[in-house]
């Protein structure tokens, strides 16, 4: 019988890493580590297999299907604030222009400027689009006559996970579905 993942190159079978409490180290990015490293960890017992896919690697002695859902042996507790990145930014903002909504050409803006004393802090940046940014220029949105969304704020890394979950990425194997939980329909 015909089973796609027999077909699948290892490069493209990675494993779905689950915390010791069987939920996901994060969504977005979603917590993948590569064929791999997926099977030095069950090597070394540092992970258990969960899942596999019907893909086989091969010693000289023996044969190993590769692991699709592993989770970890030991509980990894996340920080509690994420670290101050781009990136993480735009995921506290839903990658969205704060200003008009605009998905596109984003960038990130100093609420109070830095010219007025802004620093570059969760509290102070926001996410905006290219055309807004130019726009409010070295101006506080009260100034530039421009409305926020949302005031900036230190997210958790629980509510940047719960963000994550709006971004599914462009390819789930089967076999991860019992453990995301996304925030839309993936069968439309």
């Amino acid at each position: 019988m015909y089973h796609p993942d027999l077909l699948r190159h290892p490069d493209s079978c990675p494993a779905l890493v689950l915390n010791a409490d069987y939920t996901p180290l994060s969504y977005y990015p979603l917590s993948l580590w590569p064929w791999q490293t997926a099977v030095k960890a069950v090597f070394l017992e540092r992970v258990d297999i969960v899942a596999s896919y019907e893909r086989e690697v091969h010693s000289p002695t023996t044969a190993f299907k590769l692991p699709s859902v592993i989770a970890l042996r030991q509980f990894v507790r996340p920080s509690e604030y994420p670290a101050f990145t781009r990136f993480n930014l735009f995921l506290r903002d839903k990658f969205a222009c704060q200003y008009c909504g605009d998905p596109r050409e984003l960038t990130f803006d100093h609420v109070i400027p830095r010219a007025q004393g802004g620093r570059t802090t969760w509290e102070n940046v926001t996410t905006a689009c290219a055309p807004c940014n130019l726009r409010k220029g070295g101006r506080t949105p009260q100034q530039a006559h421009m409305g926020l969304d949302r005031w900036p704020f230190r997210p958790t890394s629980w509510q940047l996970q719960e963000h994550g979950r709006a971004f599914p990425p462009n390819y789930l194997h089967d076999s991860w579905m019992d453990y995301l939980y996304w925030d839309i329909d993936l069968e439309a």
